[in-house]
């Protein structure tokens, strides 16, 4: 996978961004970048999509958020 990235700086969303925000910026991205819906590049989209899904699942779990 690439590098670690700054979570907010991946979906977008500030550092104070309440669940629904951070909800909202996960949804738009991951329809933007599923594989499924970019047939024409599928490996570069599954890349982001998984990018997108891990800062999702750690910025969801408050425990994780903190660290």
């Amino acid at each position: 996978m690439t590098s670690r990235r700054d979570y907010y700086e991946i979906l977008g969303v500030p550092r104070d961004a309440d669940k629904d925000t951070i909800n909202k910026a996960y949804r738009k991205l991951a329809l933007k970048h599923h594989p499924d819906r970019n047939k024409d590049n599928p490996k570069e989209a599954e890349q982001k999509f998984k990018e997108i899904t891990q800062a999702y699942q750690v910025l969801m779990d408050p425990e994780q958020r903190r660290t």
